[in-house]
């Protein structure tokens, strides 16, 4: 269930060390991609241009890395709440996100002390019946804002 992680008044963080963050699921379109390439300026053709990314290996286009990191981070700060901060995100970037496919980001709880919270987290999706991994060793830093 998504819960904030601090109260607000005081800042006092509810995450316990070991405690899973649900599932955030979300099927990556073609339209998502074009817009963050839009958004962020990388109008890479392997991200927009079916025939180039044929070209160069790949089934087609693929999301963009810093598109699937950012649904690892929505993840995070839809469990988190509004009274939290990222102050340092980390990924590995593994595999490639195709379109129509269903990523899936969660994390671990790996640390609570003073007011942050350190999250392992990962992206996954489902390929031919294998879990593949484009980001498998993420690490997500939260600071409570009362304790910004």
């Amino acid at each position: 269930m998504y819960r904030p992680i601090a109260d607000g008044g005081t800042g006092a963080v509810s995450a316990t060390v070991g405690e899973e963050l649900p599932e955030l699921r979300r099927v990556v379109t073609a339209a998502d991609v074009a817009a963050y390439a839009e958004a962020g300026g990388d109008r890479n053709p392997l991200h927009l241009d079916e025939a180039f990314a044929r070209s160069v290996g790949f089934d087609g286009v693929i999301a963009h890395g810093m598109f699937t990191m950012g649904h690892m981070a929505a993840a995070v700060t839809t469990w988190a709440g509004e009274d939290a901060v990222i102050e340092r995100i980390t990924a590995q970037f593994r595999a490639p996100v195709s379109m129509g496919e269903e990523i899936r980001a969660g994390g671990t709880v790996r640390a609570v002390e003073n007011g942050v919270v350190i999250i392992d987290t990962w992206v996954s999706v489902e390929r031919g019946g294998t879990t593949e991994w484009p980001i498998k060793k993420g690490v997500v830093v939260l600071r409570t804002s009362a304790n910004s």
